[in-house]
C-alpha cells in the first residue's frame, strides 16, 4: 500500500509540471509506455519577437484577443512572463490566466495557447505533449444565448451534432462550454456576442493523434456547423 501512495503522489507531481493525463504520466514514470512513443514535432523557442507578429503566431488578431479578455496579446506576454509561465505547463499557465486575470475558462485556453506559440514553446496546431489540436469557428444569425443552447441542451445538440457519447464536462453561461468526446479527445467551445441578432462560435478540439486526424477534425466541424446553422435558420423562422 504505501509503494501504491508513493507512485500515486509522483504521477501526481508529473500531472501538474507536465499536464499530462494520469494513464500517461504514470507510464512514463514506470518507464512502461503502453504504445510506442510518437515523435514529436522539435519547438525551437524564440528568442525575440516583435509584438507586430504576436497576432499570426498566436492565430488570433489583438482586436479578437482584446475584445475577448481586455488586453493585447503584447501586454498578455508582459504579464504571463513577468510570472514566470514560459516554465509552466499548459494547465499552468490556463489556471493563472483564469484565476488570477479572470480571463474565464475558454479564454484562458485561449491565452495559454497563444502564449505558448508566441514563445516558441509549441508548434501551430500541436499541444505542449506533442497531440494536436484543430480549431474552427462561425458566425450565425441568432443571439448568442439561442447559439449557446444549441451546444449546453443535450437534446438540442443531438439534432445536429449526431455523436454519441458526448458530455458536457464545464459550461458558463453564454460564454463557454468544454466537451468530452467517447474517445477522449476534448472540445473547447467558447461564444461571443456578435450584436442582438447574431453570434459567433469557436472550437479547439484537442488531444488528436497527428496532422491528418486534425484536417479530418476540421472537415467534420465544417460539416456540422453546416447543420447547426440549418437548424437555427429553421428554429428562428418558426
Amino acid at each position: 500500500m504505501p509503494r501504491n501512495k508513493d507512485l500515486k503522489r509522483l504521477v501526481r507531481a508529473r500531472m501538474k509540471k507536465t499536464g499530462e493525463a494520469y494513464t500517461a504520466a504514470r507510464a512514463q514514470i514506470l518507464d512502461k509506455p503502453r504504445t510506442p512513443t510518437r515523435a514529436k514535432t522539435p519547438v525551437v523557442v524564440a528568442e525575440s519577437t516583435s509584438p507586430a507578429d504576436y497576432g499570426t503566431l498566436a492565430g488570433m488578431t489583438d482586436a479578437a484577443i482584446k475584445k475577448g479578455t481586455g488586453c493585447t496579446w503584447e501586454r498578455w506576454v508582459r504579464v504571463l512572463d513577468h510570472d514566470g509561465a514560459s516554465t509552466m505547463s499548459h494547465r499552468e499557465i490556463a489556471a493563472l490566466a483564469s484565476t488570477k486575470y479572470k480571463a474565464g475558462s475558454w479564454w484562458s485556453q485561449t491565452v495559454a495557447v497563444g502564449y505558448e506559440r508566441i514563445k516558441g514553446l509549441r508548434a501551430r496546431g500541436q499541444q505542449r505533449d506533442g497531440s494536436y489540436g484543430a480549431t474552427k469557428s462561425r458566425t450565425f444569425n441568432v443571439p448568442v444565448r439561442k447559439l449557446f443552447d444549441a451546444w449546453a441542451d443535450a437534446k438540442t445538440r443531438k439534432r445536429w451534432l449526431d455523436e454519441t457519447g458526448v458530455k458536457v464536462r464545464t459550461a458558463t453561461t453564454p460564454k463557454s462550454i468544454r466537451l468530452g468526446w467517447s474517445d477522449g479527445t476534448i472540445v473547447a467551445v467558447g461564444f461571443v456576442a456578435k450584436g442582438d441578432g447574431k453570434s459567433s462560435v469557436a472550437i479547439e478540439h484537442s488531444k488528436l493523434p497527428d496532422k491528418a486526424a486534425v484536417a479530418r477534425v476540421k472537415d467534420y466541424w465544417s460539416e456540422r456547423f453546416d447543420v447547426l446553422g440549418e437548424m437555427l435558420r429553421a428554429s428562428m423562422a418558426s
